[in-house]
């Protein structure tokens, strides 16, 4: 059998069982345990496959990145809701830090407080806040990703030290129980330290969200305080959250 049916057959029995392990592509294919390695080197390297010991998995990686542009096109009842209830946590005095997603935007746009500091690296964000006179706005400067509207580099993580504040409120594109995660290796990086510099850390998360992953983990769960969600996670999910005291609040 040439190695093209043999990786075809693999995939073909990961999209069915979600898993393998070098035994079963032995039995499969009728090959050595060393074929079945190569073949699994081979499928990792053309990124179909997540290797493991012993085995591999589908990869639950998202895979496709709009742009910002079209993600706030697609705004969705469930992302508004998300942001009015999350609108809804930050009180007269707080000082936040707000991220670039899209549903943060949301957030910004349900404030409603009389006195209000905001830092945030979304020209957005900074725009909506703009057109609210009882909210002082910092914005963050750096280089500017032109697609997705947001200040990175260097001189973001250095800014964003200088400042400790109650609360900070982040998007993600996945949530798993190793982590939470992102798209942009240089938007993670930013994110770690608006976490390092808050006291309270609050996700805001679409439950289509659980359990996929991203390509850059951006902290562990055991830094999160709350959740801010549509709908319930699977049960497992729902236990790792709770063993790490994280609330979860249901948008209606």
């Amino acid at each position: 059998m040439y190695q093209e049916e043999r990786l075809q057959l693999i995939l073909n029995y990961l999209h069915e069982h979600k898993r393998i392990n070098v035994e079963e592509i032995c039995n499969l294919c009728n090959t050595s345990r060393d074929t079945a390695r190569r073949d699994l080197v081979k499928l990792e390297e053309r990124g179909s496959i997540l290797r493991t010991r012993g085995g591999a998995l589908l990869p639950t990686i998202i895979k496709e990145i709009k742009s910002y542009k079209d993600r706030i096109s697609n705004d969705s009842k469930e992302k508004k809701a998300i942001g009015k209830l999350a609108a809804s946590l930050i009180k007269n005095g707080d000082r936040i830090i707000m991220d670039t997603s899209t549903t943060v935007q949301a957030c910004s746009e349900f404030l409603q407080v009389n006195d209000c500091t905001v830092i945030t690296n979304s020209i957005n964000q900074a725009y909506i806040l703009s057109n609210k006179p009882e909210v002082n706005i910092h914005l963050l400067g750096g280089k500017l990703n032109q697609e997705q509207r947001f200040l990175y580099g260097p001189s973001v993580i250095s800014m964003l030290s200088n400042y400790y504040v109650d609360k900070v409120f982040i998007g993600i594109c996945g949530l798993t129980e190793e982590g939470v995660m992102v798209a942009f290796e240089e938007e993670g990086f930013i994110m770690r330290k608006m976490i390092e510099q808050a006291d309270q850390v609050i996700v805001l998360v679409d439950s289509s969200k659980f359990g996929k992953k991203g390509f850059f983990k951006v902290t562990d769960l055991s830094q999160i305080d709350i959740i801010v969600t549509d709908k319930l996670p699977d049960k497992s999910l729902i236990d790792i959250l709770d063993s790490n005291q994280i609330n979860i609040m249901l948008a209606k």
